[in-house]
């Protein structure tokens, strides 16, 4: 019943609000000190915007904006991607889908090195936990997030892809956690990488080598979903997060947040216990009961959310 209840708690109209409530007060992933929150929240101003956002309905297209750095992710650049995806949640019509883009034919070459190694200790650590979060949000959070990815995307870059939902790239892209060639072991990318990956070995494999992996590899491993040509990339990605759109938004976020308890599960009977419960919760929403009316009617369902 408990499980039952937290899940029929997320798919109340009012679910969005009560995720980005829970954001700002702190979960167990989203918990940060207040010397991290102020650091962090003044960085961001009075700088060239390093994230931009375009809003196509149900659809939030968030890019990248510093391809003369290749992307890098800064502690400015995590800052304002960690703003706009909390925005979106606490917006009064919350999106659907969100894809992620870069400007350039560098998605993201992961953190900025140069800033990295001029920061002190402390600042070091707060720009890994400052990403860490933003991985995490991107996992927890209601929407389904696509990484768009056009030509590399390294380290962290990387560890943004695999913390999408989904992910569509060039024929031209590829994959790579190359920090062991400078030192810098890919620890925290590793942690996204290894749950994308089937393979421990194969994560492994990257991690330890920095030895890039083709988009074709990628695609084999279900690194990513699709291969496309480059001069399709956008509309084939704004194709998918346009069908997937069209759907419950409601129904989606149950879904993506009971896909990612139960595959967590150490047992097969705990994992039927979470979707029983989400299950028997999803039945009684009303999107889940017009569309079995629509489908009975021989319609097609209108949402509510």
């Amino acid at each position: 019943m408990a499980v039952l209840c937290s899940f029929r708690s997320l798919a109340s109209r009012h679910a969005a609000a009560k995720w980005q409530h829970a954001v700002r007060v702190g979960t167990p992933s989203t918990n940060m000190s207040s010397s991290f929150s102020v650091s962090f929240s003044h960085s961001a101003a009075g700088k060239h915007e390093l994230v931009t956002r375009e809003d196509k309905e149900k659809i939030s297209i968030l890019t990248l904006c510093n391809p003369s750095k290749r992307n890098a992710l800064s502690l400015e650049m995590l800052t304002a991607l960690r703003s706009h995806i909390i925005d979106v949640t606490d917006h009064s019509q919350p999106k659907t889908v969100i894809i992620i883009q870069a400007q350039g034919n560098v998605f993201s070459s992961g953190h900025d090195l140069k800033q990295l190694g001029a920061s002190t200790p402390d600042e070091q650590a707060k720009i890994i936990s400052l990403c860490s979060n933003v991985m995490t949000l991107l996992r927890e959070m209601p929407q389904i997030a696509i990484a768009q990815v056009r030509g590399l995307a390294t380290a962290a870059g990387a560890q943004l892809v695999a913390s999408c939902d989904l992910a569509v790239a060039d024929d031209k892209a590829s994959f790579a956690t190359p920090g062991v060639k400078i030192g810098l072991f890919c620890t925290t990318p590793g942690v996204a990488i290894a749950r994308a990956l089937p393979s421990a070995k194969r994560a492994m494999e990257m991690l330890v080598t920095g030895e890039a992996m083709s988009a074709q590899e990628a695609l084999r491993l279900g690194f990513i979903n699709k291969v496309v040509p480059a001069d399709q990339l956008e509309q084939q990605t704004l194709e998918l997060a346009q069908h997937i759109a069209s759907f419950s938004r409601e129904t989606l976020a149950l879904g993506k947040k009971a896909f990612y308890q139960q595959t967590a599960k150490p047992s097969l009977d705990d994992a039927y216990l979470v979707a029983n419960g989400v299950m028997t919760c999803n039945l009684g929403m009303p999107d889940a009961k017009e569309g079995i009316k629509a489908f009975v009617e021989k319609r097609h369902p209108t949402w509510q959310s």
